[in-house]
């Protein structure tokens, strides 16, 4: 079993703005320890797509960040695979990581079936049973879940479940957000959501005997009333729904 700490800093706060920090620490971490014998060298052919070149299991690890402990991760399994041509970590087995307040409650979490992370692209991609709660509390739950590193955003173009802090549940497929999972955007909401029925701010009232006079028309000599108009009685505008979430 591995059970190390690590320190760092990092730019964010948020939750997956961790995750390429976390890899590259278990990496750099693990490999000093592993040792060649001095000996006769055997050259062995193998598939560097296929085939990893390093294997670390049970991780059990405490990062800190500006000298405070802020995150743990847990992975029964990373497999290395740093000689394909495009080289990437994988947690066949899952990955979970948790962000800790001062006191040391949790304050946000990620965890996944499945991980990938590809260093060159600093790209990062979970899959299955993926579940991200923020550091506001929103619980974002999906099936397959991509961060851009390069382009500072997290997507994905499955159907996602949002639960919002104050419960009210969201869905939709295809997603976009930053870094910190807390400037969101749903796609292609599904399902309804409760509005409630209030006066809109531009609603107009007019009394019952308020009427519209339209001018004569020139050169009438009608001696009759002017016209009226009724104008309804109350014009309400309908509240428009948007799935983006405000600031």
């Amino acid at each position: 079993m591995t059970n190390e700490r690590f320190t760092c800093k990092t730019k964010n706060s948020g939750i997956t703005t961790t995750f390429g920090v976390v890899v590259m620490l278990l990496l750099f971490s693990f490999y000093p320890s592993c040792s060649r014998d001095k000996g006769e060298v055997v050259t062995v052919e193998f598939d560097p797509e296929n085939t990893y070149t390093m294997r670390t299991t049970e991780i059990s690890s405490l990062i800190s960040d500006s000298g405070l402990t802020r995150y743990r991760v847990v992975s029964p399994e990373m497999l290395v695979f740093d000689k394909a041509s495009d080289p990437f970590y994988y947690f066949p087995q899952g990955l979970y990581i948790e962000q800790f307040d001062t006191l040391f409650n949790v304050q946000a979490s990620f965890e996944a079936d499945t991980a990938y992370h590809w260093t060159e692209k600093n790209l990062s991609k979970a899959i299955g049973n993926v579940v991200v709660v923020n550091l506001d509390g929103e619980r974002f739950e999906t099936d397959t879940l991509w961060w851009d590193q390069e382009g500072e955003r997290i997507y994905s173009d499955a159907f996602m479940h949002i639960v919002e802090k104050s419960g009210l549940d969201l869905y939709g497929i295809g997603f976009s957000s930053d870094q910190n999972m807390t400037d969101w955007v749903i796609r292609r909401p599904t399902g309804s959501v409760p509005v409630t029925e209030e006066q809109p701010a531009d609603t107009t009232r007019v009394d019952e005997a308020e009427m519209v006079a339209l001018p004569e028309p020139d050169g009438d000599d009608s001696s009759e009333s002017p016209q009226v108009l009724p104008v309804s009685k109350e014009i309400k505008v309908e509240p428009v729904l948007l799935m983006e979430r405000d600031e």
